[in-house]
């Protein structure tokens, strides 16, 4: 039986930009066929177990695949029975070859199906502050490709001077891969008429952290934009709205802009923390170095699980733990009314907050998110002839059960509800490279085993060349010990807070 292909586009490169239904495919995907331009970040949708095949090339490096064995691993694969995406930057449908695909995918009888992106021709010039249109400056768009593609008669098959005629004071032209020939083509779009003081601007790999937008105009673009430095993957945006950019920028202004963070929290929970780091501007890079399973026993658990009852206290030191806990509670069939005679506690507002959504509320809570201040906040008083479970990882720190018994607690018991394992990281040559070149401006942890994960992964060498921001003393100690220099420590023992503090160290750090 026949599989199927799905062209998807994957948007201008930042993770949050592709589309609901472009998400949907590559969760489902059994093979994924990818540009350059579709990123890594992207391809973090699709399943561990998918093929990867790449077949772009990088802006006049690498050479890439042919158009032809491109169409024969779609229909080769498709005809195996497996589900296709076919992964393009931006959309399939602009300077793409989306149509050339599909009509190869017709032409061999396989089904497809076409998923737009966002692309690149409107989001750069969006995160630039650049409308294409404007009711007083520009009532139509063109969009063009800057790439040889001569004619017959050995001439480019766009016909810059007529646009620029027809676009003069009344439209915007948006080219792509125009970079090497900008000179040339804003040249003949003067000889056809356009005013050398036409407002231009080039942006370079726009809406990602590495975003650089130069303005000018008709005559001196080409200019500005080489001693700037501005290369492939860039549009160019001419017409009288590209001067609209220089009053309208708002991404710049954002608190982290232009700055690029690893996040090593464990997958599950790292969407979540990469979320507030992009709405404060920044490229969050998901690194999860930590994952959990199911304890190696869960012995000591059900064992507490068929007397919960008998517990005075019930003591949570991690999101995590709760989850688990009441994971394993609904498969032993124990009703969470059983939990009743028991006060709860926890160890900061995430792993109180994670209770809240079973509709309990939190007795003890401390201020700072270690165990020695949990104690301080349940108090010796109701510490003393109690009996106290506490659900956690596998492997802890063992001050807090510790430290109850000798502060009288009857009995303290120890269940391990989950573990941490390290994840295999395919992508760890990736990010060591990145942190060799100066390309990661700063690494957030948010416990110890993650600065642990993380230096075991990418190499104690690569590590250290990462400035750290940590959620609290515990990881901070942890990373002091692997040669780790912190940078922020977040007050606030929470995701916020560590995302605020991160914010408040950028603002007077200068830009790479």
């Amino acid at each position: 039986m026949s599989g199927k292909v799905f062209l998807v586009g994957a948007g201008p490169g930042a993770p949050d930009l592709i589309t609901l239904r472009a998400a949907g495919a590559l969760r489902a995907a059994e093979v994924v066929v990818y540009d350059f331009l579709a990123g890594p970040e992207i391809l973090k949708f699709a399943p561990l177990s998918a093929e990867l095949i790449y077949a772009g090339k990088r802006g006049g490096g690498e050479r890439a695949a042919e158009q032809s064995e491109i169409n024969r691993i779609l229909i080769e694969r498709a005809r195996a029975g497996r589900r296709v995406v076919r992964l393009k930057g931006g959309d399939p449908f602009i300077f793409g070859r989306g149509g050339e695909e599909c009509a190869a995918l017709r032409a061999a009888g396989i089904d497809y199906e076409i998923i737009p992106g966002v692309t690149s021709a409107i989001a750069a010039p969006a995160f630039a502050g650049i409308p294409l249109t404007h009711r007083e400056r520009g009532s139509f768009v063109v969009f063009a490709t800057g790439h040889h593609d001569a004619a017959k008669d050995g001439e480019s098959a766009v016909p810059w001077e007529a646009l620029a005629r027809a676009a003069h004071g009344r439209g915007t032209i948006v080219m792509l891969m125009a970079t090497g020939r900008l000179k040339e083509i804003l040249a003949r779009m003067a000889s056809g008429g356009m005013p050398p003081e036409t407002p231009a601007a080039a942006i370079q790999w726009g809406a990602t952290a590495a975003q650089r937008t130069v303005f000018g105009t008709l005559e001196n673009l080409p200019d500005a934009a080489g001693r700037a430095g501005i290369g492939a993957p860039a549009v160019i945006v001419v017409g009288e709205c590209a001067a609209l950019g220089r009053e309208l920028a708002w991404v710049e202004r954002m608190p982290l802009f232009g700055r690029r963070i690893l996040v090593t929290r464990a997958a599950e929970r790292a969407g979540e923390f990469a979320a507030r780091l992009r709405a404060l501007g920044a490229e969050a890079i998901e690194f999860a170095t930590i994952a959990t399973a199911p304890p190696s026993s869960h012995g000591a658990l059900d064992r507490a699980i068929a007397e919960i009852e008998s517990f005075d206290w019930v003591v949570f030191t991690s999101a995590q733990g709760v989850a688990s806990f009441f994971a394993r509670m609904r498969e032993r069939g124990r009703d969470i009314r059983a939990l009743s005679r028991a006060a709860l506690a926890a160890i900061g507002p995430a792993t109180a907050a994670r209770l809240g959504e079973y509709a309990l509320n939190v007795a003890a809570t401390p201020h700072e998110y270690r165990a020695e201040a949990l104690v301080e906040a349940i108090g010796a008083a109701r510490i003393a002839g109690a009996r106290i479970l506490i659900p956690r990882a596998e492997a802890a720190r063992e001050v807090l059960p510790e430290t109850l018994r000798e502060l009288g607690a009857r009995e303290v018991v120890v269940a391990p509800a989950y573990r941490t394992i390290r994840p295999h990281r395919e992508e760890s040559d990736r990010i060591a490279a990145m942190l060799n070149d100066g390309a990661i401006d700063l690494a957030a942890f948010t416990s110890s085993s993650t600065v642990d994960n993380f230096v075991a992964i990418v190499g104690a060498e690569a590590a250290r060349r990462a400035k750290a921001a940590v959620i609290g003393p515990i990881t901070a100690a942890t990373a002091r010990a692997c040669g780790l220099e912190i940078a922020v420590e977040a007050a606030q023992y929470t995701i916020d807070g560590l995302a605020g503090a991160i914010a408040g160290w950028f603002a007077g750090a200068p830009r790479r």
